[in-house]
Parts: C-alpha cells; sequence; structure tokens
C-alpha cells in the first residue's frame, strides 16, 4: 500500500484529500505545516507527497528547494496551490516537482495525477559526496580507511571535532547504496521500535550532539541500545567535549558509550598542494547540491586558499574549509572566485585563535611565570585535541606518562574522569 504525505495548512484540504485517497486504498498522513512534513518524511519516507505551496512557517517551494539540495528528494512530489501561475509551476518543476494541481482539485485529476507519480521513478539524485571523492590526497585514504576499519568492528562512532556538513560527509562513507538514512537531529517526537526496524542496514546520523534536546537525547540513548540487533550503524559529531556534555545534564550511560570509539580527522597541516582539488570538489558539491549558485575558483584564488595559515587544531581546520567554500559561493558577485573574494573571506591577520590570543599577556609576565602558564596552556590545548587519551599526549609532548602526570599536577591542569572521555 502506498503511502502519502498531504501537507497543507488548512485543516479542511486536508480532510478531504485524506478521505478520497483513504478510499482509493492509499495510506494517508497528514501535516499542517513544514515541520511536521520534515518530521513524517524523515520517519517513514512515504511514495508520493502532496505538498501546498502556501504555508505559514516554511512554504511548500522552499521545502522543496531543501528536499532537493539535501538530496532528500527521492519521492514524487505535487505542489498545491490556490493562486498557482504558470511561473510557480515552472520554478517548482525546476526543483523536482513531479506535476503542480490548482486549487479546487477536481477529483478526476487529483487521482490520476496521483497514479501517474506513484507510477513515476523519482529522477535520479546526484549521490551524496564522500571522502571516496578525496581519495587522491594520501592523508584522507588513510582517514577513510580509519573509519571504515572501525564501522566494521564497532556499530557507534564518533567524530571529534568536525561537526554539520563536514561530519555529513564521513558518515555518508559508510552509507551502503540505497541503505536508508536518518538524521536523528530531525525527529521531534519519540523514537520507536517499529521506525529502527523500518531504517534496518542503515545510519543513524547526529551532525551535533550539542545542539540535542532532551526528547532527542533520549531517542538516541533508545537507538544506542537497539543498534546490533537492527544492524544500524550510528555516527555522531561533536566539537563540544563530552565532559561538558556530562555538565550539561546528560545521561552518563550514554555519555561513555558515545566515547568508546572515536576519530578526529587528520590535520590539513602540511598538505597545503592538496587544497586546491578538497576546495575544489567542496564547492562543486554545494552547486550540484543547489546550495550554491554557480561558481567556480580561479587560479589566484586556489593559491591564496593554499597559503592560508591552516595551523590550528585539525578537526576546526576541516569546518573553517568547509564554511569558507561555502561563504565564498554564497556571496561572490562574478561567476569565477578571485583571490580577492578569498582576501575578503578569509580570517584576517588580526582575528587570532583563541589559543593564539590567549598567548599575549604572557609575553608581559617574568620569565619562570610565562614557562609555567605556557606549559599549563599547551597541556590543557592537547589534552583537548587528544580527547583525553594520556598515551597521546604523552607521544605528542614527549614526555614519559610518569613525568607527564607529575608535571600535570604541578602545573593544576584537571583531568577529566575517565567515563567523560
Amino acid at each position: 500500500m502506498a503511502i502519502i504525505l498531504v501537507v497543507d495548512d488548512e485543516v479542511g484540504i486536508r480532510e478531504l484529500l485524506s478521505e478520497i485517497l483513504i478510499d482509493e486504498g492509499y495510506d494517508v498522513r497528514l501535516a499542517e505545516n513544514a515541520a511536521a512534513a520534515r518530521r513524517i518524511r524523515g520517519e517513514l519516507r512515504p511514495d508520493l507527497v502532496l505538498l501546498d505551496i502556501w504555508m505559514p512557517d516554511t512554504d511548500g517551494i522552499s521545502l522543496l528547494k531543501e528536499w532537493h539540495a539535501g538530496g532528500h528528494l527521492n519521492m514524487p512530489v505535487v505542489m498545491m496551490s490556490g493562486h498557482g501561475t504558470i511561473d510557480t509551476a515552472v520554478e517548482a518543476t525546476r526543483f523536482g516537482a513531479f506535476d503542480f494541481l490548482e486549487k479546487p482539485i477536481a477529483l478526476q485529476k487529483l487521482l490520476s495525477t496521483v497514479q501517474k507519480a506513484l507510477k513515476h521513478d523519482a529522477p535520479l539524485q546526484r549521490p551524496p559526496l564522500t571522502l571516496e571523492a578525496f581519495a587522491r590526497s594520501a592523508f584522507v585514504r588513510e582517514f577513510k580507511r580509519r573509519l571504515e576499519q572501525a564501522a566494521a568492528k564497532s556499530p557507534l562512532l564518533l567524530l571529534k571535532g568536525a561537526t554539520g556538513g563536514m561530519a555529513e560527509i564521513c558518515a555518508r562513507t559508510l552509507q551502503p547504496p540505497r541503505a536508508p538514512w536518518l538524521d536523528l537531529s530531525g525527529v521531534a517526537s519519540a523514537l520507536t521500535q517499529e521506525m529502527l526496524e523500518k531504517l534496518n542496514g542503515g545510519i543513524l546520523f547526529v551532525p551535533d550532539l550539542a545542539a540535542l534536546g532532551k526528547m532527542q537525547q533520549m531517542n538516541l540513548a533508545f537507538a544506542v541500545d537497539r543498534l546490533e540487533k537492527l544492524n544500524l550503524q550510528l555516527f555522531a559529531a561533536t566539537a563540544t567535549p563530552l565532559s561538558t556534555l556530562a555538565e550539561a545534564g546528560w545521561d552518563a550511560k550514554l555519555i561513555h558509550r558515545l566515547g568508546e570509539v572515536w576519530l578526529g580527522l587528520p590535520s590539513l597541516c602540511g598538505h597545503a598542494d592538496e587544497l586546491p582539488e578538497i576546495a575544489g570538489l567542496l564547492l562543486s558539491n554545494f552547486v550540484e547540491r543547489g546550495e550554491v549558485p554557480a561558481r567556480r575558483f580561479s587560479t589566484g584564488a586556489l593559491n591564496a586558499l593554499r597559503t592560508l595559515p591552516w595551523n590550528h587544531p585539525s578537526e576546526a581546520c576541516w569546518n573553517q574549509l568547509y564554511a569558507l567554500v561555502r561563504n565564498l559561493g554564497l556571496t561572490s558577485l562574478e561567476e569565477e572566485i578571485s583571490a580577492e573574494d578569498v582576501a575578503r573571506v578569509a580570517p584576517g591577520e588580526g582575528e587570532a585563535a583563541p589559543e593564539q590570543g590567549a598567548l599575549l599577556p604572557l609575553l608581559e609576565l617574568p620569565l619562570r611565570e610565562a614557562r609555567d602558564a605556557f606549559e599549563k596552556l599547551y597541556f590543557e590545548h592537547h589534552l583537548r585535541l587528544e580527547g583525553g587519551n594520556m598515551t597521546r599526549l604523552a607521544e605528542r609532548s614527549g614526555l614519559e606518562r610518569t613525568h607527564l602526570y607529575r608535571k600535570l599536577k604541578q602545573l593544576d591542569v584537571r583531568l577529566a574522569k575517565r567515563h567523560e572521555e
């Protein structure tokens, strides 16, 4: 039985269409606005969506564009409007709508359009960007192997530092062809066993743990307990230390599970020659998803990207590069992005990273005090980068572990409890 989602802010229209379609043997779900439509689409993967254009929160065209840009338009969408124009219909079809119905909708027209839409194969969506696209970069290939090796043995992976778009690129790398995908941050209602069973063999994704509300945290805990039984892979990302989430009231057991297996993206430092290709792939992806107008980098712009200081924390580099490329695509006035555009958008010399800004007052201290303050700052910084892992901190600092513990105690550097990591 085909599932049809009817999205309309008018209760009378929803009820009328529902009655007609149920009488024809369809399974009908109703949404009064875009927020409800997003939730139901994420949970049920309907076979067809009847989408009203004029709605109070987010209009139908904007929702259609959102699904198109996000690669979520894997079902036919028929637009509906009582104020239809040719221009509106053309715009809707340009972003993937199957057809356009003008209200009041004639019964025969409705049923014939629904039948044709359900028989029509949805337009093929371009595969989402994955780490495979960056395979020419040896350091990215190595990270991809680590990611896939960990995923083969653990149903739960945490990406530290990189969030949002960069996290999704990593998570999509693990998604088998045509496997289900659910962004848990978009599920506002309680997750059920039935919902998870429909996702068998798929990916559960959390782009940023810190953005989850209480209900979504409960959904996450519910899913974590059922991953292996239902053959699901959970990929979560965070730029916030797990200890901070624990202090914010997160469940200690859930925090512990999330921190069992984690990875951080490799540093861009030392890979300046590979930056142009990486940036070009990101820009092409933004253009193809409809997130930015058609844009390309000039040779000067690529050289300017190559010379930027990519020497701060490794994951932050990737987030910054992702945001920088997207910003250039959105704000450059010409189709060809210039070196001047890069200079306009890139962080200026005066915009020091927090760690760099914290060093300046040390210059006013006596040498011994300045040295102690710098060492404390140094170890706190690298403890954050290594997620509290003392073995890696010892390797990075070149200190034997016993001496390292003594040094940290002397500097009063607080060590996170093991369950927080």
